[in-house]
């Protein structure tokens, strides 16, 4: 064991979890690619977890930060005016697609998603919330309340009175082999269901995830969403979307998630990949609704002058660069490489993804049931090869991968091949077993 791992269990908390049997220290990266402590170099196809959206060492991004720097000021405070915050805030607002929108920014996703519970209680003066089954929305009290997904809920205590509906949960016995069209009519009979049995009186809103992050990437039909709010509006529900992980035009087809479903909710929450790295989250929502609160508040941290230079600066690249565009076209090389490979590999129970948001899930061959095995074998054997993945699902056995949108052709096809390779290698392991 190396020092520094003895040095991080004796120090930080068991159940903070690292990839791999031999952890690595990144302490470099360029472009798509980051360096460990002993100088090897990896294909970086995790980006942080979704953060670094447009990679590494970004002389843009970097500039911006440098020069906020050279001025001396780190952190004002929203007490006082700030200019960087104030013109990121309106692109946001302009993007969201949502009238009268206002913004209000936070360090993280998990305080994007408590700020918009917040907004929606307050405005519908109900604890009552409606959330997707295999959903993640951070690890505070309340999005641990809306998060379902045993393996992220330390206990059942929650400040909101929630219930959890179908729409991403297409593997279970009762919805396989259903077109799209008969699998939103049972979601949406399954909605009013929830509606006229397990809630009572108003319900404040639905916050779900156009993809589900955690969850292994798994994700509601185009079009579920577009039926669900019809009934939703109908009882006056609202709709928070969380884009932590489908924002900024990752999935190629729609610059936000929802887009994709041809809704515009009442709020967005948002985080990860706008700072580039750099800690930033928030909310965009009606102006009613935000405006509504009565009491003062702040986040002393929250769009703070460093982190909005880098994130103005990054969302000026994406758009400058039309990196939807890209994330379509370098995704669906990859995408559609990974469905033709799986046609003759027994171990690949299913590939899923939009743009640069892609899933490969592993099943044993002789029973179909999900492998952690496998999964745990695919990570050791893509860092071996020089590329970095990540993993999730409600079962353990997704490998889910989204690189930076600044992924080139060459490197898709690159990632695609060790990919690949690494799959065939453990099919034939198990099929000769």
């Amino acid at each position: 064991m190396s020092d520094l791992l003895a040095r991080h269990r004796a120090v930080m908390p068991n159940w903070l979890s690292i990839y791999y049997d031999e952890p690595i220290e990144i302490v470099g990266g360029k472009g798509n690619r980051v360096v460990d402590a002993s100088g090897k170099s990896y294909l970086d196809f995790f980006a942080g977890i979704l953060t670094n959206m447009i990679g590494y060492d970004v002389p843009e991004v970097r500039e911006a930060v440098e020069r906020q720097l050279a001025t001396g000021v780190v952190h004002t405070s929203t007490v006082y005016l700030l200019r960087g915050q104030i013109e990121l805030a309106e692109k946001i607002a302009k993007l969201s697609g949502i009238k009268d929108a206002k913004v209000f920014f936070t360090n993280s996703g998990t305080e994007a998603n408590e700020t918009a519970l917040l907004l929606a209680t307050y405005a519908r003066k109900t604890d009552q919330v409606l959330a997707m089954r295999q959903s993640y929305h951070g690890r505070s009290f309340g999005t641990v309340g809306v998060t379902s997904n045993r393996t992220w809920k330390n206990n059942s205590l929650s400040p909101l009175n929630v219930h959890f509906l179908h729409g991403a949960d297409r593997h279970l016995a009762q919805f396989k082999g259903l077109s799209d069209a008969d699998y939103i009519k049972a979601c949406v009979d399954d909605l009013r269901h929830v509606l006229a049995t397990a809630v009572g009186g108003d319900v404040a809103a639905l916050i779900a995830e156009p993809i589900q992050g955690v969850g292994g990437f798994t994700m509601a039909p185009d079009g579920l969403f577009a039926a669900y709010k019809e009934v939703l509006d109908a009882e006056g529900i609202l709709f928070i979307s969380d884009e932590v992980q489908t924002g900024w035009g990752r999935t190629g087809s729609a610059f936000f998630g929802i887009q994709n479903h041809g809704v515009t909710p009442d709020m967005m929450t948002f985080a990860k990949g706008l700072g580039n790295g750099f800690a930033i989250g928030g909310v965009v929502a009606r102006g009613d609704l935000m405006d509504n609160l009565h009491a003062v508040g702040l986040a002393t941290f929250g769009g703070n002058p460093i982190s909005t230079a880098a994130a103005n600066a990054t969302l000026d690249y994406v758009l400058d660069h039309d990196l939807q565009a890209n994330a379509a076209k370098t995704g669906a090389l990859i995408i559609d490489g990974l469905r033709e490979a799986a046609k003759r590999l027994p171990i690949v129970g299913a590939i899923r993804g939009k743009g640069l948001m892609f899933a490969v899930e592993l099943v044993d061959p002789a029973t179909g049931g999900p492998s952690t095995a496998l999964t745990a074998r695919f990570m050791e054997e893509t860092k071996k090869a020089g590329l970095l993945a990540g993993k999730g699902g409600l079962y353990g056995n997704v490998l889910r991968m989204a690189p930076p949108l600044t992924l080139t052709e060459a490197e898709a096809a690159e990632g695609l091949a060790i990919i690949v390779n690494v799959l065939e290698v453990i099919n034939a392991e198990v099929v000769s077993s």
